[in-house]
């Protein structure tokens, strides 16, 4: 398994545990679905700086970043590696980072 499909995996559980909802693909778009309304994407931002030991600034990310696991799993992949110095060598995040 890649290390994004791993963060997608990890993703689906948080949402699942967090926010008792089940995303039905990892390309579907959480504010068209209705999965997540403005107040419960702070609460998935506090849910990510825990679950991944990271500080993600609000100010500091597009929104369309927090739209699909995919996208919100190439933001974590991205973020570890701005910390880490570590490029990502994965297919979806590279689609993710360029799409």
């Amino acid at each position: 398994m890649t290390a994004s499909a791993q963060l997608v995996e990890q993703l689906g559980a948080l949402f699942a545990e967090n926010f008792h909802v089940s995303v039905p693909a990892p390309d579907a778009d959480l504010l068209e679905e209705g999965l997540l309304d403005s107040f419960q994407f702070v609460e998935l931002l506090v849910q990510i700086e825990k679950r991944f030991g990271m500080r993600i600034d609000i100010a500091g990310i597009d929104l369309n970043d927090l739209r699909t696991l995919e996208r919100l799993a190439g933001l974590i992949a991205r973020r570890r590696t701005e910390t880490s110095g570590q490029p990502v060598h994965d297919e979806l995040s590279l689609n993710v980072q360029s799409g």
